[in-house]
């Protein structure tokens, strides 16, 4: 999954991110929703399968990148931000 960026006008849904994008809800992350970026300029976020970042290119900016995000220290043996242990 990839970030992209997309204008909308204030108080817009993901419905209407998937419009302006011309993607399918089963392309999107729906539980991370559509987040505002910078919701007084119209600059929200969405998640979207890679595959479907290309197809929507010419009406969003990105791609971006989406790395795991974790607390500092964790020790969650899988967690690949944790410090070494030992």
């Amino acid at each position: 999954m990839v970030l992209l960026t997309v204008r909308l006008p204030p108080g817009a849904t993901l419905a209407d991110a998937l419009a302006r994008l011309e993607l399918a809800e089963e392309d999107v992350d729906t539980a991370f929703g559509l987040v505002p970026i910078d919701p007084g300029t119209g600059l929200y976020a969405v998640r979207v399968a890679e595959e479907a970042s290309h197809r929507a290119a010419n009406t969003a900016g990105g791609p971006f990148s989406d790395p795991p995000i974790a607390p500092h220290g964790s020790q969650d043996p899988h967690d690949r931000h944790a410090p070494p242990s030992g």
